[in-house]
């Protein structure tokens, strides 16, 4: 069974190329369903069977591990015997049909836009290293990057002024991104200096004060060191980036399939939890956009009356709720 698991890691590996992240994620889940099935009389992957599998999903959710974490490892499971079903292991996938127990699903944390101005603006300083954070900073916010893109960016990547950048994001599918002018303006100002830090021929974007590329953990640290020194009341974190990109997109587009397409995401259900517009904002967009919308302020038990707030009566009064609203 270890050694089929291991075929089946290398397939992942070399095959879909997924990242380090993704496999390691993989050997663990799969790893932990191997220990639980160890005291079983289990010798091999098709004595595996639906019962078997709820007990172990049954198990994992009585060690209160969270809903999410217990869906990701069904999912690894039902990747597993998919492989192994066209190799002619099994004969049929156990985990077809098993339901993980329901995950809250939070609202993505973001920055609105002035918070957002006042994180970038802050990082205004000529030297290297704070060219470079400010390059990153813009570049993740412009262009809704992951952590793993963005750090795996080479110079070789740069588009031409005007053209998209070219991505290889999950599961190897690429997909292109426009840069916004200021993150243009950003890496202009970050490439007059990297030579500073970087030796001749190191092909990645974005280095480390000692010339290397700087890892995803390198720019995890720089990012909540640039928050902190900034005064943002939240830990800054490239996801909470991406998130801010993808709500205000959203917010301003109303585009769902636009914004799926610039995330990279597979499934158009993982971009909806974007949805999250505040309702004051669908408000203002109802009354401006909708043909009934005046009468639908206007029109609040036939009454009339002004609460002094600059309603204008063209014949016939309309209710003024205190907003000032006009007719």
């Amino acid at each position: 069974m270890q050694a089929q698991l291991e075929a089946f890691l290398a397939y992942l590996k070399y095959e879909r190329r997924l990242s380090p992240h993704s496999l390691e994620a993989y050997r663990r889940d799969l790893g932990q369903l191997l220990d639980w099935l160890e005291p079983q009389p289990i010798a091999q992957w098709s004595q595996l069977n639906p019962h078997l599998v709820r007990a172990f999903i049954a198990q994992r959710h009585r060690q209160q591990i969270g809903g999410k974490s217990i869906q990701r490892q069904l999912s690894a499971i039902r990747a597993l015997f998919r492989y192994l079903l066209r190799e002619g292991l099994v004969q049929n996938n156990p985990a077809d049909g098993v339901r993980a127990p329901k995950s809250e699903r939070r609202l993505p944390d973001h920055l609105d836009a002035d918070q957002l101005g006042a994180l970038l603006d802050g990082v205004a300083g000529e030297d290297p290293l704070s060219r470079r954070d400010r390059a990153i900073l813009e570049l993740f916010y412009s262009s809704g990057l992951r952590l793993s893109e963005l750090a795996g960016l080479n110079l070789a990547d740069l588009p031409a002024a005007g053209e998209l950048l070219r991505l290889t994001g999950k599961g190897g599918k690429t997909r292109q991104v426009p840069i916004g002018g200021k993150a243009h303006e950003a890496l202009e100002l970050w490439l007059q200096v990297r030579p500073q830090l970087a030796p001749a021929g190191e092909p990645a974007l974005f280095v480390n004060h000692r010339g290397g590329r700087l890892g995803n953990r390198g720019m995890q640290k720089r990012l909540r060191q640039q928050g902190i020194r900034t005064g943002t009341a939240r830990p800054i974190h490239p996801h909470l980036l991406r998130h801010s990109f993808a709500s205000h997109l959203l917010e301003s587009s109303g585009d769902l399939r636009g914004v799926q397409e610039l995330l990279g995401h597979a499934d158009i259900g993982t971009t909806q939890i974007y949805t999250h517009l505040d309702f004051q904002h669908l408000a203002e967009v109802y009354d401006r956009a909708h043909p009934r919308a005046k009468q639908r302020t206007g029109d609040r038990g036939q009454r009339t009356e002004d609460r002094g707030q600059g309603t204008e009566d063209r014949g016939q009064k309309t209710e003024d709720r205190g907003q000032g609203t006009e007719d």
